[in-house]
């Protein structure tokens, strides 16, 4: 194999102790590579792309999870967590039905990430900082326990 590309890389499972971690070409969409794993690691990860390149495919960049500790896994070689994860993540914390006008409006940003550039995204989400920073900094003594909590 001597091509190169981004690789794209994340498991899936089908059973709690059974899954797949495939490394794919994320412009030919070609699987490039696959473990059947028990569970996912750091080093399984770096174990694939090691693979690759020993096979003679040059890593451009790889975009993953945002597993803790993956992103910063891989030396020089340039790392992003795909838009799904990221979306993901926010949605996480946010519902997906917000009630607050500052959870219904990062919503509305979040819901960009897909249809516009990074800075166009970043900036909106700059803006959005910004107007809600006080928001965001409010805090509120948890009368049980004393301690100083957002509310």
């Amino acid at each position: 194999m001597s091509k190169s590309g981004v690789v794209l890389m994340d498991t899936t499972y089908w059973k709690r102790n059974f899954g797949v971690i495939l490394f794919k070409d994320s412009i030919s969409k070609e699987n490039l590579l696959k473990y059947y794993v028990k569970t996912e690691t750091i080093r399984l990860y770096q174990l694939g792309i090691e693979e690759l390149i020993l096979g003679g495919y040059t890593v451009l960049a790889i975009v993953c999870d945002g597993r803790r500790g993956l992103l910063s896994s891989f030396g020089s070689t340039p790392v992003q967590m795909c838009q799904f994860h990221q979306s993901a993540i926010i949605r996480r914390y946010l519902t997906k039905t917000p009630r607050l006008i500052a959870g219904i409006e990062l919503k509305e940003i979040v819901k960009l990430m897909p249809n516009t550039d990074k800075e166009s995204f970043e900036g909106a989400l700059n803006e959005w900082g910004l107007k809600w920073n006080d928001f965001l900094n409010e805090r509120t003594t948890n009368k049980e326990s004393g301690k100083s909590v957002h509310p």
